[in-house]
C-alpha cells in the first residue's frame, strides 16, 4: 500500500515537473534570442531568473557567467565589480558541477581574467595563473573550443606585452607567471579563426599580435576580415571601430 501511495505521488508530480522544464526551456530560448539581438543585459536578466528556480544546471550557469563577464566589462566602479564577482561565483558553481566539461573551464578562465582587472597587483598575478590553468584545461578537454583557444591566445599576448622588469617582479615577488609569447598567441588565434572565422574579438587580438610580431601585412588582412564580419555580440561594433583605428595606425 505504501509503495502504491508513493507511485501515485510521483505520477501526480510528473505534469508539474514537465511544465517547469518547458517554462525553463522557453526562457532559455528567449535569452538566446536576446543575445542574437545584441541585448546582452536583457539576456542576463533572463538567465538570472532561471537560476533563481534552479541553480544546478551547469549550462545555464556557464551562459550567465559569460554574460556577467561581458556585461561587466561595459560597466564602471562598483557595478562592474559586482558583475565580475557574480561571473566568478557562477563559474565556480558550474565547474563544481561538471569540471570535465570544457565550457566550465572556459568561463572560469574568463571570470578570473575579469577579476584580475579589479584586484590588487598580487591578486592579479594569482588570477593570471588561474587564467592559464583553466584555458589550458578547456583546450585539453576540447581542442576545437574556439573561445577557449582565444582565451589562451590572449593570455600569451598579454604576457608578451610585459616588460622584462615586470616579468622579473612577478617571478621574484609575486609567485611567478606561466610563460607566454606572441608566437604562441598567434597560433592560438589562428586556430580559433579556423574554427570561427567571424569571432571579432579574436580577429582584433590576432591583428594586434601580428602587429607586435612585425607582420604588418597580415595584421592589415586580419583587420579587413574583422571589418567584413557580421555583428554577433554587443561589443562588436566598438571592436570594429578599434580595428579601424589600428588599421590607420599601420598605414603610417
Amino acid at each position: 500500500m505504501k509503495k502504491y501511495f508513493i507511485y501515485c505521488i510521483i505520477l501526480l508530480n510528473i505534469p508539474v515537473i514537465c511544465l517547469a522544464q518547458n517554462a525553463a526551456d522557453a526562457l532559455i530560448k528567449a535569452a538566446e534570442q536576446k543575445e542574437k539581438l545584441l541585448l546582452e543585459d536583457e539576456a542576463l536578466l533572463i538567465y538570472q531568473s532561471i537560476l533563481k528556480a534552479d541553480n544546478n544546471n551547469w549550462k545555464t550557469l556557464c551562459a550567465a557567467s559569460f554574460l556577467c563577464s561581458r556585461c561587466g566589462n561595459r560597466k564602471k566602479g562598483n557595478d562592474q565589480k559586482v558583475l565580475f564577482t557574480s561571473a566568478k561565483t557562477l563559474a565556480e558553481k558550474a565547474y563544481q558541477l561538471n569540471s570535465k566539461e570544457a565550457e566550465c573551464s572556459f568561463v572560469m578562465g574568463v571570470a578570473m581574467g575579469r577579476m584580475a582587472l579589479v584586484s590588487s597587483i598580487k591578486n592579479k598575478v594569482a588570477a593570471s595563473r588561474a587564467i592559464k590553468f583553466y584555458a589550458d584545461k578547456a583546450v585539453a578537454l576540447n581542442p576545437n573550443h574556439a573561445y577557449a583557444l582565444h582565451l589562451l591566445g590572449r593570455y600569451n599576448l598579454e604576457v608578451s606585452r610585459l616588460s622584462s622588469v615586470e616579468i622579473l617582479a612577478c617571478n621574484q615577488l609575486l609567485g611567478g607567471l606561466p610563460p607566454g609569447d606572441v608566437k604562441s598567441a598567434i597560433r592560438c588565434f589562428e586556430k580559433c579563426r579556423s574554427i570561427d572565422k567571424n569571432y571579432i574579438t579574436n580577429l582584433l587580438d590576432l591583428a594586434y599580435a601580428y602587429e607586435k610580431n612585425k607582420e604588418v601585412a597580415k595584421a592589415k588582412t586580419t583587420i579587413a576580415e574583422l571589418l567584413a564580419a557580421p555583428l554577433r555580440m554587443t561589443d562588436d561594433a566598438a571592436l570594429k571601430a578599434e580595428g579601424k583605428r589600428l588599421l590607420n595606425k599601420l598605414k603610417f
